[in-house]
């Protein structure tokens, strides 16, 4: 069973996300949206089909990625979410919330060996790019 084929996202804290953003969008030329940005990129075995990479700031007290001393969430691309919940609980891994589905895919969260929140998502990248704004090529 394939477990984790890519990286689905990066999220971190910040003091003003907005000015992050347009930070960003002049210094580096991130084409940024109100939830930042999206890296487009093909998948290896079939180049018609996309794939996305977010990149996000929150605000520094958002509880979306746990404790406040969690600066940072990174989200993981898996083929088959339930199924690696289901090895992972095997594991002893920790699952903090239940698998919820979306029509862009279905997503949990895990804790790291050291306590940290990950996320793990099942995209459907057709469903996903109908809802994206910004993207960066």
């Amino acid at each position: 069973m394939n477990r984790v084929n890519a990286i689905g996202g990066i999220f971190f804290r910040c003091k003003n996300p907005d000015s992050q953003k347009e930070w960003y969008k002049k210094h580096l030329g991130l084409v940024t949206d109100s939830y930042g940005t999206n890296f487009e990129w093909r998948h290896e075995d079939d180049s018609n089909r996309k794939g996305f990479t977010a990149w996000s700031p929150f605000a520094e007290n958002t509880t979306y990625f746990g404790e406040t001393s969690q600066q940072y969430m990174i989200n993981y691309r898996v083929e088959n979410l339930e199924q690696l919940v289901a090895e992972l609980r095997k594991e002893g891994v920790t699952i903090i919330d239940q698998i919820e589905d979306f029509e862009y895919g279905k997503f949990v969260h895990i804790l790291d060996g050291e306590g940290n929140r990950v996320e793990l998502w099942e995209p459907d990248d057709r469903e996903y790019e109908k809802i994206l704004n910004g993207v960066t090529k």
